[in-house]
């Protein structure tokens, strides 16, 4: 006859004689990296001249891949383009452009595959964010442009946004279909 006993000390528990394991979730920063960079002031320094009422554009995409399954290891790329423009109409013309790809190896192990694929879309992109925030507002002084600070973000949302607009994409599909 077998015994169910649980052994506190160890990671894992008997069941009917057998091990068990129970892994705790990790997430860990392997490693975070600037990846691409780009500042362009096309009208420089003409451009200092103009009255500063800025239109600012902001584009925010993320993407991530596996760099090694044995180890669990995966990147994520936040790709930002802020684009600042002076003038109205015909005049409007950029200020100043910049383009940063802001990277991160994180490894997530003991997850199941939404969990992780939620894990890489929010909490990873929340610590890259910072550094793109940071790049950005440097650049912009560098540049002789007044501070630009980019607002935080929050993720969570974004991610449930996405997944929103996903449900309704696949349930207008699946109407398509049955007409």
């Amino acid at each position: 006859m077998s015994q169910n006993t649980t052994n506190p000390g160890n990671n894992g528990s008997k069941l009917n004689g057998q091990q068990a394991q129970t892994e705790n979730p990790i997430l860990n920063v392997h490693s975070i990296y600037l990846k691409d960079l780009s500042f362009e002031a096309p009208h420089s320094p003409d451009v200092f001249n103009e009255e500063w009422k800025p239109k600012i554009d902001f584009d925010l995409q993320m993407g991530s891949k596996i760099l090694s399954e044995l180890d669990s290891i995966y990147e994520v790329v936040l790709h930002v383009t802020v684009t600042i423009k002076l003038g109205e109409g015909e005049q409007e013309k950029p200020a100043f452009l910049i383009d940063i790809q802001q990277a991160g190896a994180f490894m997530v192990k003991h997850m199941s595959e939404e969990i992780v694929k939620q894990i890489l879309a929010t909490d990873c992109s929340a610590v890259l964010f910072p550094y793109v925030r940071e790049t950005v507002s440097s650049l912009a002084t560098r540049g002789g442009f007044p501070q630009l600070v980019l607002p935080p973000i929050n993720f969570d949302a974004m991610y449930a946004h996405h997944l929103e607009q996903a449900k309704e994409a696949a349930a207008e599909a699946e109407g398509a279909l049955l007409v």
